[in-house]
């Protein structure tokens, strides 16, 4: 007897492990975004298109799951899975019916009929049975339930109770009314045919039946379904969806979490959506912008906007995540490297004059040059060849390198040379919204680069660690060498405030108008801005000051409107320390500079014998050379060249010192 009761049990136990209940059936798992606090921000369904919201019984009211087991099973935490005495009730009234009229389903059952859906006939039933008692020998009474909350079905693509009161409550389930609970309870058991936003009726019916039952058990008032029959049906209600572009990226980043709460602050992201679709240019419906908040110390994005709007041209796409060229923006990390090398300082003076980089002759943006001019005056007004010339002697390769350990490697045209060459200095190179605002986040934080941050579980590393891309004293050099920079029109100068925040701001301007740029740091964030169009297509004349930078004071005037606390500390009244004399100029004793004609240029004569009067810049007098002959002065002691005729010439200039330069000209005139 014992023996065979021993071989039954090992045989139902062989049985149990050759043929175990379908649980992978229940992996997939709705991807829910949140932020900083909690609030939700974005769901995501599941494949199928279902929305599946794992349920914790400790986020759902306590009230719903002592009115759910009062109604559909008294004894779950008391039966091994299936109600014996249900059973045998149900089953007399089957035989007398010659049908099933009452299911004797428990919730173990109920859970196993959604993980193998079946016709309602006995041997379907049995089977669910066999599968309520595995399952209460694989999960606790806690886990079946959890499962049953995940996969209620509660109309179209609705599973489980998270997802059935976000659509008809907009909220989570964790403090309900008790017709909300009535509700909730009535739903999955005819869920298409008790459809609130389709069948108002029937489920306005079917709530009034369960508090009707609730009330006979103690759990609602008596009159409670009369006073909820004139409440109508709930509606259904989108899901939220903001912060679109950069939930859906952290979403396929993070593939294998189901809830995720972010650095994001609900209020500023929301604001900052808006303030992007007001400061929209009228008249170019292709045109976009990003941006992003940045807290400096901790890296923690607070808001990020990928685009302005998913009606317009490339608006699905995340375009924090897109390099393009970031014009000038690039500079002020190229004087700090020149500070920390003892290159130059501030008040360094540096030549903008015309200069050829071993092919490369870049130009200002505005085709003027300005002589000397301080490294602080390069910078404030982005002078292209003070930049260059600068970054010549950081070393490009250098400074790309630098870049890429901060986490921001330029990146390279396809097919362009592998070299990092000078180019970089005015967007040669492809950055992204997103690593521009390591590198300011950088500068904020005393020259370090960390990582940004775009999960609350994240580690904020406020320790000083990370990579050090320029000094502290150098950062500080160039933050308020930037907080002086001329404001954009119709802005006062914050020294000039008392509430406006102290910004520390570059614009930037790519090539051909296609990128326009400004990143700024102030008081505890960094803010970065970016407008033009997806494709790439030009802007013709939007630059970074005028498309870009008022967007970004306006950026830091909403921070200081949803701060709850002063978002700025001190304002910075420090004076920048006097340059040593070995750094009173950028370049000791320079060559002189060619200033007309310049190197390569084309010089029209209209006649023969006509003169050109020679001009260069340096630092004593200097005599003329044309094709190796002296070139004479006229009375007033300007140097006059006077070409042969049409053709090449080499022009030089050479001081008392022996220092020379070149220009190769080509004169041209009517044959």
């Amino acid at each position: 007897m014992v023996a065979g009761l021993l071989a039954g049990l090992v045989l139902l136990l062989a049985l149990d492990e050759a043929f175990p209940p379908p649980l992978e059936r229940t992996e997939g798992r709705s991807q829910l975004v949140r932020d900083r606090d909690g609030e939700l921000l974005r769901a995501f369904p599941v494949v199928d298109g279902r929305w599946r919201l794992a349920a914790d019984l400790d986020g759902i009211d306590p009230d719903f799951i002592t009115a759910l087991l009062a109604y559909e099973d008294a004894g779950f935490y008391h039966h091994p899975g299936v109600d014996p005495a249900a059973v045998v009730r149900a089953a007399w009234e089957g035989v007398r019916a010659g049908r099933i009229v009452s299911g004797a389903s428990t919730l173990s059952m109920q859970v196993a009929r959604l993980l193998e859906p079946r016709p309602r006939t006995f041997t379907a039933k049995f089977l669910q049975m066999t599968r309520a008692v595995q399952l209460e020998l694989r999960l606790t009474k806690r886990e079946i339930l959890e499962l049953y909350l995940t996969l209620a079905p509660y109309g179209g693509n609705l599973e489980g109770i998270r997802a059935a009161s976000w659509a008809y409550f907009g909220r989570e389930p964790d403090a309900l009314t008790i017709e909300q609970i009535a509700l909730l309870i009535a739903l999955p058991q005819s869920p298409e045919a008790r459809r609130p936003d389709r069948h108002p009726e029937a489920a306005v019916a079917a709530r009034g039946r369960v508090l009707d039952r609730l009330a006979g058990v103690g759990l609602a008032r008596s009159t409670a379904q009369a006073d909820a029959a004139q409440d109508p049906a709930p509606q259904r209600r989108a899901f939220p969806g903001d912060a679109w572009q950069v939930a859906e990226t952290l979403a396929r980043q993070y593939r294998d979490r189901t809830d995720m709460v972010s650095t994001l602050d609900a209020g500023l992201q929301r604001a900052l959506e808006q303030q992007v679709r007001d400061n929209l240019p009228m008249g170019d419906n292709s045109a976009q912008i990003a941006v992003m908040v940045v807290e400096t110390q901790s890296r923690a994005v607070r808001a990020a906007v990928g685009s302005a709007g998913r009606e317009r041209p490339g608006g699905w796409i995340d375009l924090t995540t897109r390099p393009r060229s970031p014009g000038s923006t690039l500079k002020p990390f190229i004087y700090a490297m020149a500070f920390d090398d003892g290159l130059a300082a501030p008040d360094t003076r540096i030549a903008d004059l015309p200069r050829r980089f071993a092919g490369y002759q870049p130009d200002n943006f505005d085709r003027r040059f300005r002589g000397d001019v301080t490294i602080a005056e390069a910078l404030q007004h982005s002078l292209n060849i003070p930049a260059v010339t600068t970054l010549d002697d950081v070393g490009a390769r250098r400074f790309s390198a630098a870049l890429g350990f901060a986490g921001a490697r330029p990146e390279r045209p396809h097919g362009a040379d592998r070299d990092d060459g000078l180019a970089v200095a005015l967007g040669g190179a492809g950055l992204s919204v997103r690593q521009l605002a390591v590198l300011y986040a950088a500068l904020g934080d005393g020259g370090h680069a960390r990582p940004l941050r775009w999960l609350e579980t994240e580690d904020a590393a406020e320790d000083g660690t990370g990579f050090a891309l320029v000094s502290p004293e150098s950062a500080h050099e160039i933050l308020t060498i930037l907080r002086r920079a001329p404001h954009p029109g119709g802005r006062m100068p914050a020294s000039l405030t008392m509430e406006a925040p102290e910004v520390a701001f570059k614009t930037g301007t790519s090539y051909g108008f296609r990128d326009a740029w400004s990143a700024g740091v102030s008081g505890r964030y960094t803010v970065v801005v970016w407008t033009g169009r997806a494709d790439g297509v030009p802007r013709e004349g939007v630059t970074g000051r005028e498309g870009a930078l008022p967007l970004l004071f306006r950026v830091y005037d909403l921070i200081e409107s949803l701060e709850p606390a002063p978002a700025q500390p001190g304002r910075d009244e420090s004076e920048l320390p006097p340059a040593p004399l070995t750094l009173a100029h950028f370049q000791l004793d320079p060559a002189p500079q060619i200033l007309f004609p310049p190197d390569g240029s084309e010089v029209w004569a209209e006649r023969r014998g006509r003169g050109f009067v020679l001009a260069a810049q340096g630092q004593s007098a200097v005599s003329w050379y044309a094709d190796g002959e002296p070139v004479g002065r006229n009375a007033l002691g300007d140097a006059v060249w006077y070409p042969d005729g049409p053709g090449f010439y080499m022009v030089e200039v050479v001081d008392h010192e022996g220092r020379r330069s070149r220009a190769r000209v080509r004169i041209r005139m009517d044959s």
